[in-house]
């Protein structure tokens, strides 16, 4: 079973909040319980990796229904539902969402407050969780934002490195592999990589900048859907063996095969892969070929900070 949106976890949240103070990590583990949610859905994570997702839409629905006055809290970490939210219990209410919070005036207040100065509407704060991104809490949203503009990136960056020769796709490697600290410099890795012509390596890097140990790489710029399959991996990791060498990377801007994939993993030697995917991530998690154009940075609460000593 899926994990709700966090708009179907208002009412359950509500209904516990009613019996007695709650915390969200124990409340998030009953909920998980009466669901009968799979350890893997307990423990899926946020693509944050910095909180659980049912946490974070327990979290949310604790917090909104707060700002409608159905929840109060007590004390740190704590909450349990006031006077209102328990009347609202008494109608029996089969859900709980966004837009019955709109009803109250409370809450109201509190969107009109969070959109003063940007020109939005009241009505604004709340319109994207009743829409198609109904399951999303606001973590959840910026993150899916996120991913959807680095898929587009990623696509653009293999466009323009197809586009470009061969050579270009060569100092690409160069950039990229300095950028990741390998090669000591920019003069030091072009040297290297592209002179060495022995077989299936197209050229050799240094791991460190002392130059103790190598890496020998081999580029292929492929055109989308033409995978490099086990035959050409297997000529790369012969240059190796040749070369007395332990380590090799091969790049494409297309992909590997199934065939390719697992030769490459029960190697003796250390051979990674790295694909048009992967390539593409690499170049902008280091910054290559892209620029940073704006910087979210998302504050929380320091709850320590707020807590007071003796």
């Amino acid at each position: 079973m899926p994990i709700p949106d966090y708009q179907s976890l208002m009412l359950p949240v509500l209904r516990y909040a009613a019996e007695s103070e709650q915390r969200v990590p124990d409340l998030a583990d009953r909920i998980a319980n009466d669901l009968g949610l799979s350890e893997e859905a307990r423990e899926e994570l946020l693509p944050s990796g910095r909180q659980r997702v049912l946490h974070n839409r327990v979290h949310w629905a604790k917090f909104y229904m707060s700002k409608a006055g159905l929840i109060d809290s007590p004390a740190r970490g704590r909450f349990i539902a006031s006077e209102a939210g328990r009347r609202f219990l008494v109608s029996n209410p089969e859900r709980l969402d966004t837009r019955t919070l709109m009803q109250i005036p409370e809450f109201v207040e509190f969107c009109e407050s969070s959109k003063s100065g940007s020109g939005g509407s009241s009505q604004d704060a709340v319109n994207q969780q009743e829409g198609e991104g109904s399951s999303a809490t606001p973590e959840e949203q910026i993150e899916q934002a996120y991913r959807s503009l680095n898929a587009a990136l990623r696509a653009d960056l293999l466009d323009r490195i197809r586009e470009n020769s061969p050579i270009f796709f060569e100092k690409l490697i160069v950039e990229l592999l300095v950028a990741m600290g390998y090669g000591g410099s920019h003069k030091n890795a072009a040297e290297q990589l592209g002179r060495s012509g022995d077989g299936g390596v197209d050229g050799v890097i240094n791991e460190d900048r002392l130059g103790l140990d190598r890496i020998y790489v081999q580029a292929k710029r492929y055109a989308e859907g033409n995978s490099i399959g086990r035959p050409e991996v297997q000529g790369f990791v012969g240059s190796l063996v040749g070369l007395g060498a332990t380590k090799g990377v091969f790049v494409t801007t297309s992909g590997f095969s199934r065939g390719a994939v697992e030769y490459a993993r029960n190697l003796p030697q250390r051979v990674i892969l790295i694909d048009g995917n992967r390539l593409a991530d690499l170049m902008i998690e280091h910054g290559v070929g892209t620029r940073s154009q704006q910087t979210l940075q998302i504050q929380r609460l320091d709850e320590d900070f707020f807590t007071e000593d003796g």
